[in-house]
């Protein structure tokens, strides 16, 4: 009997420790799991952004100006109407081999477009280029594409005044050719580029201009030094060839405050003798007031120039302040404009010489 009772208190203490010990493996099992997965590092998709894109605007006017007539300046032609502007749309694809496809209409597209009567399509190009990034630091493009003088932009929502300075509608719209952007080092690039007649989708004129840049980002400063060269007209056996040395910078002056400035100085020459040309300087301030209203002043002096001495040329005052009112992509923008000049340069509906000109733009810019 009592050899029983051991037999069935040590079966128990069999099936305890078992019961134990099994306990334990668990345990162990669950800490070597948990450990194992603190371990394995946890991977997180990055969101891709799409390499194909849509976007565009649609804009529109109206301006009543003082002299009754528009103004001199790109784009603002029609005084006490209301004018529409550029119907735009972009397609864009990115990445190591790319393109961009900038179409655009109406009577703000034909001034930056050009008129093509042989072609009437060429009209509604404003960009058309392939891309080429062999590697990071080197970007190839070939194709129509605006620009890299100058401080303002033909699209009206890339501005924060409405109306346009005398040096963006005395400066080149755009470039035909092929361009290679250089990133040299951090904040530093350059460009150097080959191109047909300047705003011209062909090249009437033989030979090719000749373009270059050097770019700086600095802190809040961003800037841009830019060099055009190249023939502007046959003259008989002479050639008369253009240059143009334009600066831009942007400076950040705090989150709701920048600053801008755009200096150019364009002449021709013929046979050695400087002919007409420009010389010019505006500043730039945008004041972020709220998240949806913004203020943006401009003001420049522009000095036309007839020779290489020649110091009488009318010179121009222009004053700008622009209101940018935002209601989600619409952009309301109401504006007033004074141009003075040192002479009667302006002309009013008579056709009478007038100092001045300037008036009161309200514009619409919905961008997408």
């Amino acid at each position: 009997m009592k050899l029983l009772k051991t037999y069935v208190f040590l079966l128990l203490g069999i099936s305890l420790i078992n019961n134990q010990l099994n306990a334990q493996d668990a345990t162990a099992a669950v800490s070597i799991e948990e450990s194992l997965l603190e371990e394995i590092p946890v991977i997180v998709e990055a969101e891709e952004k799409p390499s194909f894109t849509v976007s565009g605007f649609v804009d529109g006017y109206y301006m009543y100006n003082f002299n009754k007539v528009g103004l001199e300046t790109s784009f603002t032609d029609r005084h006490d109407q209301f004018t529409l502007g550029m119907a735009n749309v972009v397609l864009a694809k990115e990445g190591k081999v790319g393109f961009v496809a900038d179409l655009a209409v109406g009577p703000r597209a034909e001034a930056a477009n050009g008129v093509f009567d042989e072609m009437p399509t060429l009209s509604i190009i404003k960009q058309l280029y392939v891309t080429y990034t062999p590697v990071d630091a080197v970007t190839f493009t070939f194709g129509n594409f605006s620009t890299f003088v100058g401080y303002e932009l033909i699209d009206a929502p890339g501005n924060v005044n409405y109306s346009t300075s005398y040096l963006f509608s005395n400066g080149p719209f755009y470039h035909t050719g092929i361009k290679a952007d250089f990133a040299i080092a951090d904040g530093f690039g350059a460009m150097v580029g080959l191109f047909n007649d300047t705003d011209d989708k062909f090249d009437g004129i033989p030979g090719k201009h000749f373009g270059a840049q050097l770019s700086a980002e600095v802190g809040g400063l961003s800037a841009y030094l830019n060099f055009l060269y190249g023939k502007e007209e046959e003259l008989g056996d002479k050639d008369l060839n253009e240059f143009e040395i334009d600066l831009t910078a942007t400076y950040t002056l705090s989150e709701k405050v920048m600053l801008g400035l755009n200096v150019a100085n364009y002449s021709t020459s013929f046979d050695g003798n400087g002919q007409n040309g420009f010389l010019g300087v505006a500043l730039y301030s945008t004041i972020q007031a709220t998240e949806t209203f913004a203020i943006g002043l401009r003001a420049e002096q522009f000095m036309p120039t007839d020779g290489e001495d020649a110091t009488d040329e009318a010179s121009i005052t222009a004053l700008t302040a622009s209101g940018n009112i935002k209601i989600g992509n619409l952009t309301f923008i109401p504006e007033f404009r004074i141009d003075l000049a040192s002479e009667d340069v302006f002309f009013d509906d008579k056709e009478m010489a007038k100092g001045s000109t300037g008036g009161f733009i309200l514009a619409a810019v919905y961008a997408f």
